[in-house]
Formats: structure tokens, C-alpha cells, sequence
């Protein structure tokens, strides 16, 4: 299948390209400057995999929580494809496309992204079942909602949280796994399996996963 994933869900961008068995990506790790850098780096890709934009038979992302600015900028991209082309669109939830590639493994695993203020975006899964729901929470919220004690822990905040871990009175062993920089692959896996089972793309009026308001929203609220 010929297919594009992005995340951008942390400062961090990957993108990735599949052409049937070929695949290519990037990794940009350029902070708050993905505005700048999304469109030109998706023609790049396409390129170099050897893909027309209106070849694309499907595109994905990581739909959330994570970055406000840089959800809506992949959103935005892939759903201007979707109204040129047809391309539909599968969002796949952040922190389960950081856990997917250990979920065959025998340990509850947690995976974690830094959600600032003292919280994380988190959520666990044990025998492939989430035990976690994906959330916003504070350290001991997420430690309360393990079911065990040796955890396999990971995504790009893991070390992070474990530093949070030795304030709080838990005893909780983890094992931590690098965090896999190349999501694309899991994006494209992810995709194909909810095609394969015919589960819906995302809607024309669908957005990206928060789980937070923005500091604009809140200003506006107050």
C-alpha cells in the first residue's frame, strides 16, 4: 500500500512514507519550528518514496494529546489530502502508538508523555487490554492505576517519570526500552490492522485528542 504518517504530537516531527514494501522517513527535532517545516518535509518524503500525493491509498497520525500547535498543523495537512484526494484519514492515540511495538511482551506496559505542569499523558496496557485509560494525570494518579508491580515502561518522558516516581512513597520496579523514534512504522501497522477490521477513518469533523484545555481557552474561560 502506498501511505503517509506523521506525528507531531511531541517536539519532535516524524514523517514517513510507505510505498508497498519500500519505506522512508525523517525525524526533525526542531522544537516549536514544525509550522515551517510540516508541508515541505511531507513533498520531501512523498518524493523520495516515489508517491504522488493523490497515489495515497490511506494516511495516519497521532491524533493525541500532545502538542497543540503541532496536532492541528498534521491534522490540517493530512485532511487538506483527504478533501484533494479522497485519502481518508486513521488517527491513532499517542500514547498507544508508543506502546504498540512491546505489547507482545509478558509485563503491563505504561507509556508516558510529558504533559508539563507536573502531569503526564499516560496510559497501560496488560495482556494487549488497556488497563490505563489514556489520560491527563498527576504521577500518583498514573502509579494508583498500575495493576502490577514490574512495569515496562516507556515513550519520550519515561526517565522523566521515573524521577517523578522517587518523590512518592510507591514501590514499582520499571524496565525501561529506548523510546522508538521511527513511529511511522507503527502508525503504518496500526492503520492497516483498523482497515483490515473496517473501522472507521476520521470524520470531516473530527479533531485532534487535547485532553486539555489551551492556556488561550482557560484565559477565556476566566
Amino acid at each position: 500500500m502506498k501511505a503517509l504518517a506523521i506525528d507531531s504530537s511531541i517536539t519532535q516531527l516524524t514523517i514517513s512514507a510507505k510505498n508497498e514494501d519500500h519505506q522512508v522517513s525523517a525525524i526533525y527535532n526542531i522544537g516549536m519550528k514544525q509550522s515551517e517545516t510540516l508541508l515541505p518535509a511531507i513533498s520531501y518524503i512523498l518524493e523520495k518514496a516515489g508517491i504522488n500525493a493523490n497515489e495515497l491509498e490511506y494516511t495516519t497520525l497521532c491524533e493525541g494529546p500532545g502538542s497543540f500547535t503541532g496536532l492541528r498543523l498534521a491534522y490540517a495537512a493530512l485532511k487538506a489530502l483527504q478533501l484533494a484526494n479522497g485519502t481518508p484519514v486513521y488517527g491513532v492515540q499517542t500514547t498507544y502508538a508508543y506502546a504498540h511495538p512491546y505489547l507482545d511482551l509478558p509485563f503491563e506496559v505504561l507509556s508516558v508523555v510529558d504533559a508539563k505542569k507536573d502531569r503526564f499523558y499516560a496510559s497501560s496496557y496488560k495482556n494487549k487490554n488497556q488497563s490505563l485509560p489514556q489520560g491527563d494525570y498527576e504521577v500518583k494518579e498514573v502509579l494508583q492505576g498500575l495493576k502490577d508491580d514490574v512495569i515496562l515502561i516507556c515513550g519520550p518522558d519515561a526517565q522523566l517519570f521515573i524521577e517523578e516516581t522517587k518523590k512518592l512513597n510507591f514501590h514499582k520496579q520499571f524496565i525501561t526500552v529506548p523510546f522508538v523514534q521511527n513511529v511511522g512504522t507503527t502508525l503504518f501497522s496500526i492503520a492497516e490492522k483498523m482497515i483490515e477490521d473496517k473501522k472507521e477513518p476520521i470524520k470531516d469533523f473530527d479533531g485532534p485528542i487535547y485532553l486539555r484545555a489551551s492556556e488561550a481557552e482557560i484565559k477565556h474561560n476566566l
